[in-house]
């Protein structure tokens, strides 16, 4: 796509922002509930010799917060193709949930993982910028998608992922499509798909709306998108 035909689509999606709720820029509709939904994400390594140990401190530490008031989930995945890598997403009721959470189910998990990791365990927190009920299934031949946008500030940047994230939803292999934001940082977010195959995510990337949505973020950011397949650990 030339330069002219990315500024021609960039001012249709600024003009189309202006029909969208502005739930999406972080202000509420009149007398709607305000979303207080907190979501942490996390990422460690561990030795890919170790992964069955870090699997099961990383449930441990899921199993811990069950009973736990505001909490909501706690889900697990390990990327595909690359064994010891591990992303955590918790989602909990609100900040103050998060804040009393079980600090020693995370010190508990911390010193498990010490002999055996490869990275540190970073986690960030982010609030809901579009999310919506999952479809259910239980083929196991589904997998996970979770990316990376990190880009300059930018009002468009929300429009365009709201806007990808509703035609996704719309597609026949789609089962998840929500979109997260930083609580500090408006300009990083975070999304978390699922797809009933491989050739439902394919059918997914190869898709008109998800080219568009490429080639317009392209010049508002100044790294290749970070997207990576996981399979969710049960």
């Amino acid at each position: 796509m030339g330069v002219a035909a990315v500024r021609w689509c960039a001012r249709a999606f600024l003009v189309s922002a202006a029909l969208l709720p502005s739930v999406l820029f972080g202000q509420a509709p009149p007398n709607a509930p305000t979303d207080t939904t907190l979501y942490a994400v996390a990422y460690v390594e561990t030795q890919a010799s170790a992964g069955a140990a870090a699997r099961a401190a990383l449930e441990q530490y899921r199993d811990a917060h069950l009973r736990q008031d505001g909490f909501i989930r706690i889900e697990l995945f390990e990327q595909i193709g690359r064994p010891g890598h591990f992303a955590v997403v918790e989602t909990w009721r609100d900040q103050n949930a998060f804040d009393v959470r079980d600090g020693a189910a995370q010190k508990q998990l911390l010193a498990a993982l010490e002999p055996i990791r490869v990275s540190g365990y970073d986690q960030r927190v982010y609030k809901t910028l579009t999310t919506a009920p999952a479809a259910a299934s239980s083929d196991r031949e589904t997998i996970y998608v979770i990316a990376h946008v990190d880009v300059a500030p930018n009002p468009q940047v929300p429009v365009l992922l709201a806007q990808l994230a509703e035609a996704s939803r719309r597609e026949a292999g789609n089962l998840r499509f929500d979109v997260v934001q930083h609580t500090q940082r408006a300009n990083h977010f975070t999304v978390i798909e699922h797809w009933r195959s491989q050739q439902a995510l394919d059918a997914h990337v190869a898709a008109a709306h998800t080219r568009q949505y490429r080639d317009l973020l392209q010049p508002l950011t100044g790294s290749p998108l970070d997207e990576r397949v996981y399979t969710p650990v049960e």
